[in-house]
């Protein structure tokens, strides 16, 4: 089955942009296209698509408050941020407000494609700049980082995660399966006791 993608974008073209790249690549399927955060409210509930693709400048409810609304009202889809902003606070905000991911809106078609799925498989997507920003908000107050808990292979797994790269890349640079590395960041999680990429990056280097 296709994954079914909503897009809340206020530039016209630029939905229809990425509508048809949805639609024109194999497993996708766009289900919606909102303007405003306002109707992307009140119509997703009741289309239930399994990512949102969401802009933080709406006119309006803006992309963050949309997804922070959003979210108790489906629970199982997955909200990707598609924006322009590298900001750390809109960055932060937007990830505490419940989405998963965090793209920019020149990220290439293809990257795009595989961050989506990514989210859909229960990822964390961020461009590589987008994770350095978060790595760097954290070494501020923490520069010292240990790996108290974790082998070596899943502190390397970690490492990757923190630099942004997504699983298959990951999966590349070790050489090991897709699955492989899925079970190694499931056990990063419980170890550290999180539940995303985000929380996973940050929790590590704030240990001292």
């Amino acid at each position: 089955m296709p994954i079914s993608v909503s897009i809340v974008e206020d530039n016209e073209k630029l939905r229809g942009t990425l509508a048809r790249v949805l639609n024109r690549a194999d497993g996708f399927h766009c289900i919606s296209q909102h303007g405003t955060a306002e109707e992307a409210l009140k119509e997703l509930p009741g289309l239930k698509p399994e990512v949102v693709l969401m802009d933080i400048n709406l006119p309006g409810i803006n992309g963050v408050e949309c997804v922070r609304r959003l979210k108790p009202l489906l629970p199982q889809s997955q909200v990707m941020m598609l924006t322009v902003y590298e900001d750390t606070e809109n960055i932060f905000n937007a990830l505490a407000a419940g989405a998963s991911g965090y793209m920019l809106k020149r990220t290439p078609g293809k990257e795009l494609l595989e961050a989506i799925r990514e989210v859909h498989r229960g990822g964390s997507p961020m461009t590589m700049h987008i994770a350095r920003k978060v790595v760097q908000s954290f070494q501020k107050s923490a520069p010292a980082r240990t790996s108290e808990g974790l082998s070596d292979r899943e502190q390397q797994v970690l490492d990757l995660l923190s630099e942004g790269l997504m699983y298959k890349e990951i999966a590349d640079k070790l050489e090991i399966s897709y699955e492989t590395v899925h079970t190694y960041i499931r056990r990063i999680y419980e170890k550290l006791q999180v539940r995303t990429r985000t929380e996973a990056v940050a929790k590590f280097l704030r240990k001292q």
